[in-house]
């Protein structure tokens, strides 16, 4: 007989079916009762198991994390919670799980802290949240390749292993195939990098956006979706040393073309998201609700998990310049009363709490705010004409989103060779790293733009968990590469 998922079975199943699952124990009560889960869903399969119809020795193994097959027939539940259960014929044991052993485990049947589950990511998956956590990064996943497949991207994969810094932070991890014992070194004793692999000094990628630029202005609209990395030593629950990075590439898209594709994208990966993982969002918005309660009043969430995601489904996202964010600012109450911890002032970056207040208190909605001053953005932004001297601005936008902040971050690119050279110039960027990106606004420039999308912060953001070691499978960060 051939094996049926469990959610395939508490959906389709019908009263008096002859069926096989398999799966792993989630619970065996007084020797009758089986909760059987397969990870395909949240919600468990009770088998009744008469003991009286089999060996003893046989039921002993049925332990919590012991994986067996039950075949059975679909009879109505007589219990209450579920539409169905299995009436167990046959039993086989396919992975005993020893008793002793699960009692050290996340595995075993009550609360655990989430930093308990961390120290064992390779067991955590077999809990309910990290099930749905999952599940839900899945589904966002696929939800990202579908919207840009469906309006005509292709999908292009930019090179992990890099000579140049897209960002210019510097906080990069070294690629090396030197026998670290025996670097070699030249005359003036630095390491002589032309005797390593590439012939010169590589990094791991912080970025696909220069490389997806020249397929853009090719292909006329590309994205990537691939993992980045930085070797910042930050230990804040909002950073990882391995992350993985959306980003989409158009040409002849302004600023404001730029603007109107990241909102389509957001609201369409929360919609996806809430048709799709109804159960697993249910589970994780309870969850969220009894923890919020614990909390002191001040440092709870004003909006349940599914009222975020409906806030950004329903909501046109609110469009305003940096320097209208900074006036809006300056004259709340909020900052009259230095409810702030930063102070505000034309000409530094906004931070999170800043961005909290415009999205959560002042609009009510989402907010994107663009033309940033050119001092802290990237030195492939477009310069914005006729600026004020001494305020100098970008096309530049930000996306922020309630609980988080920033979401998306993007701008139009610089496309004029002349000014392209001077910023780099005046950004301290190698123009010999970075040839090819120079060149490709000596054939045929257009203007064009893209956005960065963390992939990890959204997936925070649609299942609620706050810190984002919890949504990639095996987190890497300062010191910890365990798994």
């Amino acid at each position: 007989m051939k094996r049926i998922k469990i959610s395939t079975v508490l959906k389709e199943a019908t009263i008096g079916q002859e069926l096989l699952v398999k799966g792993w124990v989630r619970a065996f009560r007084s020797n009758r009762f089986i909760q059987l889960n397969d990870g395909s869903t949240i919600n468990n399969l009770q088998a009744v198991v008469e003991f009286e119809n089999f060996n003893e020795e046989v039921l002993k193994k049925i332990s919590i994390g012991a994986s067996v097959g039950l075949t059975g027939k679909i009879v109505e539940s007589q219990g209450a919670g579920q539409r169905i259960e299995l009436q167990v014929s046959a039993i086989e044991i396919i992975g005993k799980a020893d008793a002793d052993d699960v009692q050290k485990t996340v595995m075993q049947p009550k609360r655990h802290s989430l930093e308990f589950l961390r120290e064992q990511a390779h067991l955590r998956f077999r809990t309910n949240v990290f099930g749905a956590v999952f599940r839900i990064r899945h589904a966002v996943s696929f939800a990202i390749h579908q919207f840009f497949n469906d309006k005509g991207f292709y999908y292009l994969h930019t090179p992990i292993i890099t000579g140049s810094d897209a960002e210019g932070a510097g906080e990069m991890f070294h690629v090396t195939n030197f026998d670290l014992d025996n670097i070699p070194k030249d005359k003036e004793g630095k390491i002589d990098f032309s005797e390593d692999f590439f012939g010169k000094a590589v990094n791991l990628t912080v970025s696909g956006q220069l490389e997806a630029e020249l397929g853009a202005l090719a292909l006329g609209q590309v994205y990537t979706f691939g993992p980045t990395f930085r070797a910042e030593n930050s230990h804040t629950s909002r950073h990882l040393a391995e992350f993985w990075m959306v980003e989409p590439e158009v040409a002849f898209n302004d600023i404001h073309d730029n603007m109107d594709l990241a909102e389509d994208m957001l609201k369409y990966i929360c919609d996806y998201v809430m048709k799709n993982c109804a159960d697993d969002l249910a589970f994780l918005n309870e969850r969220e609700k009894t923890e919020q309660a614990s909390k002191p009043a001040n440092e709870r969430n004003e909006l349940g998990l599914i009222e975020r995601l409906q806030f950004v489904t329903t909501n046109d996202f609110k469009r305003m310049t940096y320097t209208e964010a900074v006036d809006v600012l300056m004259n709340s109450s909020h900052y009259k009363k230095k409810k702030f911890k930063y102070d505000v002032n034309w000409g530094t970056d906004l931070q999170s709490e800043h961005e909290r207040y415009l999205v959560e208190k002042e609009f009510k909605r989402p907010v994107i705010i663009t033309d940033y001053p050119a001092s802290f953005k990237a030195f492939y932004m477009r310069a914005n004409d006729n600026c004020e001297p001494g305020k100098e601005t970008v096309a530049a936008m930000d996306i922020l989103f309630p609980g988080i902040g920033e979401m998306v971050g993007g701008s139009q690119r610089e496309e004029r060779y002349d000014v392209l050279k001077q910023k780099c110039a005046d950004f301290g960027v190698n123009e010999e790293e970075i040839w090819w990106y120079l060149e490709s606004r000596k054939f045929g420039t257009v203007p064009h733009a893209g956005f960065g999308l963390g992939f990890e912060r959204m997936v925070m953001f649609v299942t609620g968990m706050s810190n984002i070691r919890d949504v990639i499978p095996f987190p890497r960060t300062p010191g910890s590469a365990e798994f």
